[in-house]
This record gives structure tokens, C-alpha cells and sequence, in this order.
């Protein structure tokens, strides 16, 4: 028997941050059919709200550092203000969209990262049983689209700043066997490109043995290394497919027009 399509889109900060073209996204994602969730997270807003709150925001090789204060802000911020917008802004386009912490309905049960080198403070880490997907495929087969910010939580009352992008990740793992899932992340980029200079030279598919290929010869570099990586985590767990692209490209998915797609 075949899987009904399930589609888990990421949406980057910067995208986020620009009124414009969070709007636009949210119109494209509203107008996409079929059963889909969205995550996000809010990184630039948080830290405008800290630095108005005189909180100075700490980061280590691009990873926040979530102290009691931070943490306040960024639970503010994403799952407060943030999930609220977009929330508001999909049903302004039709699509009946209910906003999530992990916390709510205990959807997603993470760790606090363990103190190593560095002490990123109040930080969830994901564990494979972390995600409740019975109680997620019951939302969204009651006619719904999940929302969820990047605040998980232990059980034992602690809220947890998460990566947004590895929450994405989970859900689209542990939703697998359920639906045919596949994982988006949208941000900036029309893909993975051949030549970072040239928006034009996105390549339309990665597969697996090409992956180590393209970052041997600096094709793939910086941070679209970890992105990919992860895909390929994703797509070796049970996930169909992983798209990266253009938030303004969104209307392309169905065609498979839409930026770089990773496949097994």
C-alpha cells in the first residue's frame, strides 16, 4: 500500500527576518497541497530582542549559547512572537496552520546537551525516540499543519533551545514510516550551487556517491557541508527525499523544479 505525501519544510531565519518575503513564502506554502508541516526559528530576531533587553548574545563557531536569560528570549521569540506570525499569516491565506513548542502535547522530548568543551547551556539535543509522531499524524489527519518553533523540552519541565534544521530533520525521520516524507529547507539560495558567484548554477540532484565527489574538489564547502550531511542522514533513515532551495521557489516543488534534491 502507498504512502500518502507528507511534506516537512524548514524556513530559514533570513527569510524570517524580511516581512516581504516571509509573506511571500507563507502565500507559496499555504497554496502547496496535501498534508505538510513547517518549522522555523527566528535566530536575528532573538538577538535584536536580547540586545534590547541589554542580554548580550553569545556565539560559539555560529552556535548561540542559551543562558537562563537567552533562553527566555528565545522562547520569546520563537515560540511566542515569531510562531505566532506565521501562524496568523497562514490562516490569512487559508491554511489552517496550529502553532507548536515541543512542549505542546509533548510532540518533541529532547536531552540537555552535555557539558563538553564548551557549555552551550540550555540546548536540546534530539534523541531517535524523541519525537511523538502518533500524537503529530493525529493533528494533522484532524485537517491541521503543524507549526513548530525551535523550543523542545526534557519532560521534567525544562524548555530547550533546538536547531531548527535538525528538528526538521527528526520529524521527517520519525514520520517516515507514515507517510511518504520529504524534507525542505528553504533559506536564501536557488540550491547547491556549481559556482557560489553564479545563482544560476544550481545543481538539480545529489546522490549520495556524488556527495564526497563535489566537497573533495570545494564545490561543496562551508556551511551547505553539514546541511548535506544531514540530508543524506535523513534520506538513510527512511526519508525520501531532501530539497534545498529558494523560499521564493516554493511553487516549483510539486513539478520538481524546486532547488537541489538529494535521493537515495
Amino acid at each position: 500500500m502507498s504512502l500518502s505525501q507528507l511534506w516537512i519544510i524548514k524556513i530559514g531565519g533570513n527569510i524570517i527576518d524580511d516581512p516581504a518575503g516571509l509573506n511571500r513564502f507563507l502565500e507559496r506554502f499555504a497554496y502547496l497541497r496535501g498534508k505538510k508541516i513547517l518549522v522555523h526559528g527566528g535566530g536575528k530576531i532573538a538577538t535584536r530582542m536580547a540586545a534590547d533587553l541589554g542580554i548580550e548574545a553569545k556565539l560559539v563557531d555560529g552556535r548561540r549559547i542559551t543562558d537562563e536569560a537567552m533562553l527566555r528570549v528565545v522562547t520569546m521569540v520563537y515560540a511566542g512572537l515569531t510562531n505566532k506570525l506565521v501562524v496568523a499569516g497562514l490562516q490569512a491565506s487559508g491554511c489552517n496552520a496550529l502553532g507548536l513548542s515541543g512542549a505542546d502535547g509533548n510532540t518533541i522530548e529532547a536531552v540537555k546537551r552535555p557539558v563538553g568543551e564548551i557549555d552551550y547551556g540550555f540546548v536540546g539535543d534530539i534523541r531517535p525516540d524523541s519525537v511523538d509522531a502518533d500524537a503529530i499524524a493525529t493533528l494533522i489527519e484532524g485537517g491541521f499543519t503543524p507549526v513548530f518553533s525551535a523550543i523542545t523540552h526534557d519532560g521534567k519541565g525544562q524548555l530547550l533551545n533546538t536547531n531548527a534544521d535538525t528538528i526538521a530533520s527528526a520529524l521527517a525521520v520519525a514520520l517516515s514510516a507514515r507517510y511518504s516524507t520529504s524534507l525542505v529547507y528553504c533559506f536564501e539560495k536557488r540550491g547547491v550551487l556549481l559556482d557560489v558567484h553564479d545563482e544560476q548554477s544550481v545543481i538539480p540532484e545529489i546522490r549520495a556517491s556524488q556527495f564526497d565527489e563535489l566537497r573533495a574538489s570545494g564545490v561543496i564547502a562551508d556551511g551547505m557541508v553539514p546541511k548535506l550531511h544531514n540530508a543524506f542522514d535523513a534520506i538513510g533513515k527512511g526519508v525520501d527525499e531532501v530539497c534545498i532551495g529558494h523560499a521564493d521557489d516554493l511553487h516549483l516543488l510539486r513539478e520538481h523544479q524546486f532547488g537541489t534534491r538529494m535521493v537515495r
